[in-house]
């Protein structure tokens, strides 16, 4: 598929297509509507009109030319398009040999046994003409002062055809389709294009299987599948179809030479063996290679390079048989290996051209013609046919080199430099031995060019451009990583406070695109100021999870992220800035990004200060963002007012899905218009609320959205002075609903008759998972009530019932309704003095339960006997995973019967004994049980007076024996 877009971003005008593909790390806006091949030039609704002119965007190397002949093969067998009577397929390159043409001149080259042109002229059929490759064309597109041009047979210079042809003075009825590179794709008009659409680069899935599929070698595939995940630079450049095939034929290759070289980290490094195996290789079977005389490949390199070079400088990427004649390239050398390898004959009826098999590869052939160049070059090497002021010295080149890219505001020089200075590494050098000429003191340039770089670090504007942060890429293909690997150390252990000078920033920048700590998450809590996000602003734009955490940030930095949420190119779908000083100024300046943006899915504001304006500002943006699924505003004093007006957005909302309003003091009247609004809205699947002085007026009311409300999944009620009144509603209502998976009322009032209540709801309801009590009055009748209902409820997941003056009783009831429940996956008995013999009621229940997966008993007045009665459950229970005795007495007795099951228990996976005075010989009897026992992945023995040498032989004899086990102790 094709993702549809709004059309070409200031980033796909501006920057090079590596840099594109680095910053955006390969990926797409999730967002964007997806075009399958046969629907490319179909209208997108029911009372649209199909594109007049369809334009298709990609990076060099990504299968432009590839889609197209994929669509005429499938037109050609009829499988799309069925409507369409022509098809008028045209290469910019072919047209660049041609200085007039017509439009029926046109028509005859695509069709010259065509006998009556006026079929396409006259539009009795529907037509197709594909124009394919404009960034390879040479001519001047000029839409502002073109001359109009209608007659189709009239011969007009081949840039004013096809300008006539795209404005509609040509072939008006006839559908065009132009392929092309993304910043010249951009001079077209954005007026005169109805469709935009942009080829998407590989995901790692497809990498995997293009590996799969061309090396039949499994631990070939497997050595480079393992160096891409290691190396995430060279993974993102494999997104590219083109530069993935250079990638896995050189690692292919080096694996295979035996040579028990490490596979190269960088790009230079890897471009540099891939022309030397293309030097090595043999020739194909049945082709006579043609005699070479000693050193013909180095000169061979160097012509290449030089055509490379000053071709890259035009910005030219096809080249004729005359201007390889003119670099020194004779024709017959284009048949050896070195040469059939980096460069590419293509031919059609009415021209021959060449072109560089990438344009990466284009690029460090130019490099190599530098470097090699300034080592003798007395003149200024970027003027091929003038004179200049002398420049003697490879610095001095070097400097001007960096000159001239820093000063191309389209950033095609980029990877020049880059691989200009990953020639200084001796790792590459080693590797070009056979093919370039060496000088003197490269140990001194490396250093040089390291130092000269971190002064260009240093240097520049406010703002990190990508244009510096091209300069820490040079860093890394010099292989001159201290100040890279010190970031990024800084960065994964949140230590970036204070330290952001403008260097710094720069990596940052540079990190966001290439750090595994960024792929997923950028951490930049706690270490940055309006200075520095103003810094780093056009850096930020791609990330897709950001978190801005207790940065004291302020309503000025919401302008800047404002900016950076309303342009196009944003990338950002999570966002938290959380634990900062925003007021309602700066939820303002979010609101309105929030009106144009289409990618952030999650904005978290907890613990501010935007009060109910704020709210307001949010809520009158979200009835118009169709992006956001989740708002989280907890702990920002919106109160009722601010309640009202996001009730009003869940009613006319139709993707919010997650809402978190948790400590706003938005009281019963708040709850009410939230409860109001859930009556119809049908796609908010979690509430929390908790800690909003609801009481039993404001639970009544949610409990009336419940009773017809069938879509909210999760309620979260903690800490709103719900008494029995409020809980017989609820339960009322969880009769009817049908729905509500999770149920959180802890620390509320519900007492005895609650539990009743609940219980009753319980026979009925079988939809919910999840119910928390904690922290209430329970007492044993209600929960004994609440135990009879889970005998015959099949639903509930997980039960929590900590800290509710539990005794053994109600332990008993709980044991004998697990022998007959066979869902109940959870049951948390924390704080409440069960005390042996409810723990012995449970463990007897152990016996024959076979769902119960968690049971925590923390603090629950258990000793020996207790454990030992858990012991006995063990070595018969095949099911439970998780035991949690925290706070308890079981001392050395109750350890050696625990530890005589772990010897054949294996299921459990995690064991709390923490503070229980199993003291040095209890915990010698559980370690030596790991003996036995490779299951436990987590143990903690910590406060057993246990000592801190005694603590290390513990550790080490459990680690020992189960390496895989985490220890506390």
């Amino acid at each position: 598929t094709l993702p549809l877009v709004d059309g070409i971003s200031d980033l796909q005008q501006k920057e090079h297509d590596l840099m594109q593909v680095g910053v955006t790390q390969g990926r797409k806006p999730s967002h964007l509507r997806q075009l399958t091949l046969d629907k490319l030039l179909e209208p997108l609704t029911r009372v649209s009109l199909p594109p007049r002119v369809s334009l298709t965007v990609g990076v060099a190397g990504i299968g432009k030319t590839t889609w197209v002949r994929h669509f005429v093969r499938l037109w050609s067998q009829g499988a799309i398009c069925p409507d369409i009577s022509f098809v008028l397929p045209f290469t910019f390159c072919e047209l660049n040999s041609l200085e007039k043409l017509s439009v029926e001149r046109l028509v005859k080259m695509a069709f010259p046994n065509l006998m009556d042109a006026r079929l396409v002229l006259n539009s009795s059929c529907r037509t197709l003409l594909i124009f394919d490759g404009l960034d390879e064309f040479h001519g001047t597109l000029n839409f502002s002062d073109v001359a109009p041009c209608c007659d189709p047979r009239k011969e007009v210079p081949i840039d004013e055809l096809i300008t006539n042809i795209i404005r509609g003075n040509l072939l008006p009825d006839v559908a065009v389709w132009v392929t092309s590179r993304p910043g010249v794709a951009s001079l077209i008009p954005g007026g005169l294009v109805d469709r935009v659409t942009e080829i998407p680069g590989l995901s790692s899935n497809d990498i995997q299987l293009f590996l799969k599929h061309h090396f039949s070698e499994r631990e070939v595939e497997k050595k480079i599948w393992a160096h891409l995940e290691s190396n995430k630079m060279l993974m993102v450049m494999c997104s590219i179809p083109c530069i993935c095939w250079i990638i896995a034929e050189t690692l292919t290759y080096i694996i295979q030479s035996g040579t028990h070289e490490s596979l190269p980290k960088t790009c230079t490094e890897l471009y540099a063996h891939f022309c030397s195996m293309k030097a090595e290789i043999g020739e194909p079977r049945g082709r006579e290679p043609p005699k070479m005389e000693h050193g013909s490949n180095r000169k061979l390199l160097g012509n290449l390079g030089r055509l490379a070079f000053y071709g890259l400088l035009k910005h030219k990427y096809t080249f004729s048989e005359q201007d390889l004649k003119a670099y020194g390239i004779d024709l017959l050398l284009t048949q050896c290996s070195l040469c059939a390898g980096v460069l590419l004959r293509e031919e059609s009826l009415i021209h021959t051209t060449y072109r560089f098999a990438h344009l990466t590869l284009q690029e460090f052939l130019a490099a190599t013609f530098y470097y090699a160049s300034s080592k003798r070059a007395i003149f200024d090497l970027f003027s091929e046919n003038t004179m200049s002021w002398p420049k003697i010295g490879f610095q001095n080149h070097f400097k001007c080199a960096f000159h001239h890219s820093q000063q191309a505001e389209d950033g095609h020089l980029d990877v020049f430099v880059r691989f200009l200075t990953g020639l200084l590494s001796p790792l590459t050098l080693k590797a070009l031995s056979g093919l370039l000429v060496f000088g003197k003191d490269d140990g001194n340039h490396k250093s040089w060019a390291s130092g000269f770089l971190q002064g260009l670090l240093d240097g520049g504007g406010a703002i990190v451009s990508l244009r510096a942060v091209n300069l820490a890429y040079c860093l890394q293909e010099l292989q001159h990583t201290e100040l890279l690997r010190s970031v990024e150390d800084d960065l994964r252990l949140g230590s970036l406070a204070g330290k952001l000078t403008r260097a710094h920033c720069v990596v940052l920048g540079y990190l966001l695109h290439v750090s595994s700590e960024c792929s997923e998450e950028t951490n930049l809590s706690g270490c940055l100021n309006y200075t520095t996000v103003k810094c780093l602003l056009p850096q930020l734009f791609y990330c897709s999870t950001l978190r801005l955490e207790n940065n004291n940030f302020r309503d000025d930095v919401m302008e800047l992220l404002g900016s950076l949420l309303s342009a196009k190119d944003c990338h950002i779908q999570k966002i938290s800035l959380a634990e900062n000083a925003i007021t309602n100024k700066g939820a303002k300046a979010l609101s309105r990004a929030l009106l144009v943006n289409r990618t952030l899915t999650s904005l978290n504001l907890r613990n501010n200060n935007i009060g109910s304006k704020g709210a307001k500002f949010l809520a009158e943006a979200l009835k118009m963002n169709q992006a956001l699924v989740l708002l989280n505003l907890q702990s920002n004093g919106i109160e009722e007012a601010g309640a009202q007006a996001l009730a009003e957005v869940l009613q006319c909302n139709r993707k919010l899905v997650i809402l978190n309003i948790q400590k706003n003091a938005v009281g019963a009247a708040g709850a009410k218009r939230i409860a109001d609004a859930l009556k119809t809205n049908r796609t908010l699947t979690e509430l929390m609320i908790c800690s909003n002085q609801l009481g039993d007026k404001g639970t009544v009311a949610l409990a009336e959205a419940l009773a017809v409300n069938h879509t909210l999944l999760s309620l979260e009620l903690q800490s709103n002075s719900i008494s029995n009144r409020g809980m017989a509603a609820l339960t009322k209502a969880l009769s009817l609903n049908r729905g509500l998976i999770s149920l959180n009322l802890r620390e509320n009032s519900i007492g005895e008759e609650g539990a009743r209540n609940m219980a009753k709801a319980l026979q009925k309801n079988s939809s919910l998972r999840d119910l928390d009590l904690t922290a209430n009055l329970l007492h044993d009748d209600g929960v004994q009530a609440i135990a009879a209902a889970v005998k015959t409820n099949q639903g509930l997941r997980s039960l929590h019932l900590q800290w509710n003056f539990i005794k053994s009783s109600a332990a008993r009831a709980l044991a004998h309704s697990l022998l007959f429940n066979a869902t109940m996956e959870l049951l948390d008995l924390q704080e409440n003095a069960i005390g042996n013999e409810g723990v012995t009621f449970l463990a007897n229940a152990l016996k024959g339960n076979t769902s119960l997966r968690t049971l925590c008993l923390q603090g629950v007045s258990a000793g020996t006997s207790g454990a030992i009665a858990l012991a006995e459950a063990l070595a018969v229970n095949q099911t439970l995973q998780t035991l949690d005795l925290r706070g308890n007495s079981v001392g050395m007795g109750g350890a050696k019967a625990l530890a005589n099951a772990l010897k054949t228990n294996r299921s459990l996976k995690s064991l709390n004994l923490q503070e229980n005075s199993l003291g040095m010989d209890g915990a010698i009897f559980i370690a030596t049980a790991f003996k036995e026992n490779h299951q436990l992945t987590y143990i903690n023995l910590q406060g057993n007076g246990i000592g801190e040498s005694g603590a290390k032989v513990i550790s080490d004899t459990i680690r020992g024996n189960t390496p895989g086990c985490m220890v506390d102790i």
